[in-house]
């Protein structure tokens, strides 16, 4: 069973991680604004290699946004946990999920086993 020192000690990491998480949301939700305003139009180049490439660089830019918006609410989630409670806790197995990871993965839902069971049965679904 913890000590009440172990406990405080714990409750004080995850406020870290949650002042953490809280500063990359920020950072995401900054960065969208600006893409939005700089997002380049789907302007007509008179050059058929200019339109090429206008066009990769703007879906680039769109996948990268969708990245960021999976991400944020990845974020979002974990400070919910986080707020709740829940935030150490392994979805799949129910174990704890240990400090160091969630330090490493802020946003990560699953223990270092259960993730890495995911992983070998994705390889194994892929081949």
């Amino acid at each position: 069973m913890k000590t009440e020192k172990e406990a405080a000690a714990k409750e004080k990491k995850l406020q870290e991680i949650r002042k953490i998480l809280l500063n990359q949301k920020d950072e995401l939700l900054s960065g969208a604004g600006l893409t939005r305003k700089d997002l380049p139009d789907e302007t007509m180049f008179p050059e058929l290699g200019d339109q090429a490439s206008a066009e990769i660089d703007r879906n680039f830019t769109l996948r990268l946004r969708d990245r960021e918006r999976k991400l944020l609410k990845k974020i979002e989630e974990a400070i919910e946990k986080i707020d709740t409670g829940t935030y150490d806790v392994c979805e799949s197995c129910g174990q704890p999920i240990g400090l160091k990871r969630l330090e490493a993965r802020p946003v990560t839902t699953m223990c270092i086993d259960c993730k890495t069971e995911q992983e070998e049965e994705e390889k194994f679904r892929e081949k």
